[in-house]
């Protein structure tokens, strides 16, 4: 006989398969891999031979965190293209609002990539961009971030945010450091398409911080934790280290240029009124003033000296004179 209990017993998982097999992430997910099997993958393997080092480092599963330098825009393709397993990294909002059809085909391309938006404004923006990397890595998968906040200015190593260490405690992951090379040759500040040149991935050995579990409020833990990877990173790169924030030598460089501008003349009384002019039809445009006439005076007394007579002709070329 029928049994309708068992019935709806069965149809309840069908439906929540139906829900799963139609939710975004499954959308994003089956974009990401077609991105990096089929559609971009095999054509930058071809153009920039990116080679890894240390791969084995990485987890087969579980959630880790990949704590990377940051030197071009391109690290966060290079990357997961070199891994098996997925990278979801946290990219600023700025690529998902992108106005016009670059700043649309941006959006899709990042969202597609599994990329995650966060603000990077502080504050309670900085706590929700913590908590997204979390669900990530709760989710037992990889996390990409940079600890550096922003790409370096001048290709050295600066001073880490410590974000990652509250992240690596409060989701107890491993760390692994990773470092970009030569990303910020191919593709430099300011380029859009890359040059040709290849590329390379330095990965790490796992850092354990579950020595410092519960002690994720302590800031100078955190501190600590931080410079540690910051450490492993100038290690394994070889960049030199700068202990000063990213964001503020953008800033200092940014002010120094505009300080060596050299400022704009200010035009004279007369500059606007002849640029008037200048601009006025010719039937238009006022005549120029007369020249003023002499004040009036003596006529001057004739001159007693006789006139000079006619100038000497020149010599002849080779003549000595008299």
């Amino acid at each position: 006989m029928h049994d309708p209990c068992h019935h709806r017993a069965g149809a309840a998982p069908r439906r929540a398969r139906r829900s799963v097999a139609a939710s975004p992430t499954r959308e994003v997910s089956v974009f990401y891999w077609l991105l990096k099997r089929i559609i971009l993958g095999p054509v930058l393997h071809a153009i920039f031979r990116p080679w890894v080092r240390g791969e084995e480092h990485v987890p087969e599963l579980g959630g880790a965190i990949l704590a990377s330098n940051h030197l071009s825009f391109s690290d966060s393709i290079f990357l997961p293209l070199v891994l098996r397993r997925r990278v979801t990294f946290l990219a600023k909002s700025d690529y998902f609002t992108g106005r016009g059809v670059k700043g649309r085909l941006t959006a899709a391309f990042v969202r597609g990539a599994g990329q995650v938006p966060v603000d990077r404004a502080g504050g309670q923006a900085s706590e929700a961009a913590l908590q997204t990397g979390l669900k990530v890595l709760r989710r037992g998968e990889l996390l990409g971030i940079y600890p550096e906040g922003t790409r370096s200015p001048d290709a050295r190593l600066y001073r880490g945010k410590t974000g990652v260490a509250r992240l690596a405690l409060e989701a107890a992951v491993p760390v692994l450091p990773v470092a970009m090379i030569d990303t910020d040759k191919v593709q430099p500040i300011g380029r859009r398409i890359p040059k040709i040149g290849r590329v390379g991935v330095v990965i790490g050995r796992p850092l354990d911080f579950s020595r410092y579990d519960g002690m994720e409020d302590d800031r100078f833990v955190l501190r600590s934790i931080t410079d540690e990877i910051m450490y492993e990173l100038m290690e394994l790169s070889g960049q030199e280290y700068v202990d000063v924030y990213a964001a503020t030598m953008k800033e200092r460089l940014a002010a120094a240029r505009k300080s060596s501008r050299p400022a704009p003349r200010t035009p004279g009384p007369g500059a606007a009124a002849a640029v008037v002019t200048a601009a006025m039809p010719a039937d238009v445009a006022p005549a120029p003033a007369p020249a003023p006439e002499p004040a009036p005076g003596p006529a001057p007394a004739p001159s007693s000296a006789p006139s000079p007579g006619p100038a000497p002709s020149p010599e002849p070329p080779g003549s000595t004179g008299a």
